[in-house]
């Protein structure tokens, strides 16, 4: 087993996602992989989930009700969490807004169009995260 993959077994992914549908399709895909997950219903409980526990990645959706959206954690990300900057992934289902468009141009993080399927999304954890 690699030092990469001993490590994501160690900590999971934190998926910050406000629709229970989606945050259920994300769990049940990443678990059965092996993956343990921990989730934030909104960007506020993201970053403190952040602030406080160690993970493998960040999983995020970019437009969320209240006051931190995804671009936001992405941001807060890469100023106090270094090690969590190449190890993020954004999931929008507004890629046509300009605003998306450029801020995913901006920061070149790996982002998935809803709706995706599930090994589009495998694909791009075991790429960013590596396996568990």
């Amino acid at each position: 087993m690699s030092a990469q993959a001993a490590v994501s077994a160690k900590r999971p992914i934190l998926l910050i996602e406000d629709e229970p549908s989606v945050i259920a399709f994300l769990r049940a895909a990443l678990e059965r992989r092996g993956y343990a997950v921990v989730h934030a219903c909104s960007g506020e409980e993201g970053l403190k989930q952040l602030t406080k526990g160690r993970y493998t990645g960040v999983i995020s959706d970019i437009r969320m009700p209240g006051a931190v959206n995804g671009a936001e954690v992405h941001e807060w990300i890469q100023k106090n969490r270094p090690e969590l900057k190449s190890r993020i992934i954004l999931i929008s289902g507004d890629t046509a807004n300009s605003e998306t468009q450029r801020f995913l141009a901006q920061s070149g993080t790996p982002c998935i169009e809803k709706p995706f399927r599930v090994q589009q999304l495998i694909a791009a954890v075991e790429k960013t995260f590596g396996k568990p």
